[in-house]
């Protein structure tokens, strides 16, 4: 079983702020530096993205790759949003999560990953390049949310 990677930051905002930004996927490409594109494919009856395809270019990983989602989140937007893998070309697996947590007059948010390669990468650099792809996505969602 492949390691998860895992990081937290502290954002000045209500959850649901956060969250709808996090929901926002067609506007990834505006602050997410490594997605290149981003189109909802499907949403559930709630009107939340179901399928999301993503084109992804994070240096030593560079993808086209559908997930799928799973909303696990309350109205005040605190919860969980986690995702699997779909299909991709280079991607075995990746699965991962959003934890929004409210403290204090901001959300915590968690962000948990396991990327699988279909071409083998030491694990050492493998999970350097989670973490790169987690701690990019963590600081620009802060940016965006903050901004």
């Amino acid at each position: 079983m492949a390691d998860r990677t895992r990081s937290t930051i502290d954002i000045a905002a209500a959850p649901g702020e956060v969250l709808d930004v996090i929901a926002a996927f067609e506007s990834y490409p505006e602050w997410a530096e490594q997605v290149k594109d981003c189109t909802v494919l499907t949403e559930d009856g709630d009107g939340w993205a179901d399928q999301v395809e993503f084109t992804l270019d994070a240096g030593a990983i560079k993808d086209q790759y559908v997930l799928e989602y799973d909303w696990d989140v309350a109205e005040d937007g605190t919860g969980t949003i986690s995702w699997h893998l779909v299909r991709a070309s280079l991607l075995k697996g990746l699965t991962g999560s959003y934890t929004l947590e409210e403290v204090g007059a901001g959300t915590r948010v968690g962000y948990d990953l396991e990327v699988d390669l279909t071409i083998p990468m030491i694990g050492m650099l493998k999970r350097k390049a989670e973490k790169l792809i987690i701690d990019a996505a963590l600081s620009e969602l802060k940016k965006r949310v903050e901004g």
